[in-house]
């Protein structure tokens, strides 16, 4: 066999395997970095191994090679009669050994090629996701999709095996608590009055001290609390309301303005006793510079949760002086305390009855509502006010035979990337994860990573003792569990863009399989008026969120949850029960998740869901528009 037949003859192909090698790893390096992959453990043995085989291929030709140490299979090696058979038989035993090292690194080499053109389609995909998504802006739904390949994160494995098997024995039994219904009966005694008239209220000047106008930003539930802030604050200063606008938002993306979301007229009508509206300013002030009049007034220029005495102070004389005022922001810039009653009560009036969706979103409402039910069921207040003439409707007759069998809990689950990323909290997903968040906060939140820079950050571990935290889908899955909702329970995400896509609802959907969004129930031409118009979108989740038999929230800081609550509590007339998770106390809970029982669990998430709902009258500085059970909103009944 000459020096052809020698493993020498073989080295190129391991010069060559090693540059696949080398190829491959750079490809599964750039993957990790960008998405977060884990790296297969076994990949490194696999590739070792083509190595292994030339090592244990010269052992076993040691005893074939000359003192030079070269392989001399031509003439033999003189070893004595105890080995003419070995001698007899050297050729043959050579061609063996070098053919089943040959097909050995075949082998190799062909499973590193293997390996290689994964890599490339891997890349070669993941790249072609990262254009798409690139090519058409930061949408958040793409963003979700590139993010499903991810494994499934899961941060309470043995909670959420024990959630499983509790499920299942408890499929067919009746649970002795039912968190579908208000546990305290006291609710049922509040009821709306904040339309009422009160022969003490102060009533319309006669003359009207000038005009306000309002340019308020952020998205659809800000734009309301600043909408009946700005119709408080018109009756505070004897004014005249111009119709608000509302600020275009590089964060939002919507050009909606107040009469794409809500009826101007209705509106103007239901208000016309306690404040005077109009829809444009009179020509003769349309041609101000209200700026270099020094009448701009920006949220720089008046104190968050501003008092009546902050306004009589800075605002009112700019309005006698130039006859008109421009609020530009006007987030949350009226405090709730102290407040005259009339002023409270028109805040009110203004939340629960003025405003109210154009047809267009009711009659999407609507039709969502009624295929989460899978039929009509009968209309309530609720139904009524939020739908108008869209309200679902079915006789008495049909009204037995309807109900409990179209029941749906709505969840809103605050785990959207920059509520994440905000945070500064860990969520379970490694170190990729951690890279990823603080690249989008460098992006997105530049004044948090300078205060960041400045002081002394809290700890993860910390932050989630202080329960700042947003709920993971993981996390919201196990209080559902623990509260007795079943597997088939019929659940209702609003938003929908969760931050790691499936990787994270993988956990929820475990236990909870029959989780539906608008984007599942209604079809795309459905959909197309609302498409590029996030708040309009998000007045459809309102709707849905708040005629849902059950309202869940993760986070009780957020406008959506706060105001779906209050107009729960509102018109739910006490059977609109909503679930506000302590996250406090929660992550106490979790914190045990290594040792805990699951009836040990089940106990506590309920004792901290049931003070949750106690039926409780407005404290001092309390959102009125989150809760209303105050004389100035509702009426108690004895």
């Amino acid at each position: 066999m000459g020096k052809q037949g020698s493993p020498r003859c073989a080295r190129p192909v391991s010069k060559n395997t090693n540059s696949v090698f080398r190829t491959k790893d750079y490809h599964i390096r750039s993957s990790l970095d960008s998405f977060g992959a884990t790296a297969d453990p076994s990949f490194g043995r696999r590739i070792s191994g083509g190595e292994n085989y030339w090592d244990s291929k010269a052992v076993l030709l040691h005893g074939l090679k000359d003192d030079s140490g070269k392989l001399n299979p031509c003439k033999g090696v003189h070893v004595g009669k105890k080995h003419t058979w070995f001698r007899r038989n050297v050729k043959p035993i050579a061609f063996m050994l070098l053919l089943m090292a040959f097909m050995l690194s075949l082998t190799a080499f062909l499973f590193l090629l293997d390996s290689l053109m994964v890599s490339l389609f891997t890349s070669i995909n993941l790249q072609g996701s990262s254009t798409s998504r690139n090519s058409n802006g930061p949408s958040e739904d793409s963003v979700a999709y590139t993010r499903e390949e991810r494994p499934a994160v899961q941060m309470y494995g043995r909670l959420l095996n024990l959630a499983s098997s509790a499920l299942a024995e408890k499929e067919f039994k009746q649970d002795s608590l039912n968190f579908w219904e208000e546990p305290y009966h006291q609710a049922s005694k509040w009821k709306p009055c904040a339309d009422k008239k009160y022969p003490t209220a102060p009533g319309k000047p006669a003359k009207s001290n000038g005009y306000i106008m309002v340019s308020a930003n952020g998205g659809l539930n800000q734009q309301r609390v600043a909408i009946c802030n700005a119709v408080a604050v018109a009756s505070l200063l004897n004014a005249t309301l111009v119709l608000p606008k509302f600020l275009y938002s590089n964060v939002w993306k919507d050009p909606s303005q107040f009469g794409d979301i809500y009826q101007e007229d209705y509106f103007m009508r239901i208000l016309k006793d306690d404040i005077d509206i109009v829809k444009e300013l009179p020509p003769h002030l349309k041609s101000l510079d209200i700026e270099a009049s020094g009448s701009l007034i920006t949220d720089a220029d008046i104190v968050k949760e501003a008092k009546p005495y902050d306004y009589f102070s800075s605002v009112l004389p700019l309005l006698l002086e130039n006859k008109v005022v421009h609020f530009l922001g006007f987030g949350n810039r009226l405090g709730f305390d102290p407040l005259p009653p009339h002023l409270q009560r028109l805040r009110c009036k203004c939340n629960f009855h003025a405003l109210k969706f154009v047809p267009k979103i009711q009659e999407v409402g609507s039709l969502l509502v009624k295929r989460i039910r899978k039929h009509y069921s009968a209309s309530r207040q609720l139904d009524k006010q939020l739908l108008g003439d869209y309200a679902p409707g079915i006789s008495s007759k049909q009204h037995k035979v309807a109900r409990g069998s179209s029941r749906y809990l709505a969840l809103h689950l605050r785990f959207e990337e920059d509520m994440v990323a905000y945070s500064l909290c860990d969520f379970g997903g490694g170190q990729n994860e951690k890279k990823e968040l603080q690249a989008y906060r460098e992006v997105h939140f530049p004044l948090l990573i300078e205060r960041l820079r400045n002081s002394k950050p809290v700890s993860p571990v910390e932050l989630r003792k202080l329960g700042r935290c947003p709920l993971t889908p993981e996390e919201a899955a196990l209080v559902l569990a623990a509260l007795g909702f079943k597997p088939e329970t019929y659940i209702y995400l609003a938003g929908s863009h969760i931050y790691g896509g499936n990787s994270r609802m993988l956990p929820f959907t475990s236990l909870y399989p029959n989780l539906v969004t608008k984007e599942t129930l209604l079809s795309p031409s459905e959909l197309a008026p609302f498409r590029n118009f996030s708040s309009q979108m998000a007045a459809v989740d309102f709707i849905a969120c708040a005629t849902s038999d059950v309202f869940a929230m993760t986070d009780s800081g957020s406008q959506l949850s706060s105001l779906v609550s209050g107009f729960r509590t509102y018109y739910g007339d006490g059977h609109a029960p909503t679930l506000r998770p302590n996250k406090k106390r929660l992550a106490a809970i979790l914190a045990e998740n290594r040792t805990i029982g699951w009836n040990t669990f089940e106990d506590r998430v309920r004792k901290m869901i049931e003070e949750g709902q106690r039926v409780r009258v407005r404290g001092s500085g309390r959102s009125i528009y989150r809760q209303p059970r105050c004389s100035e909103c509702m009426c108690r009944s004895q």
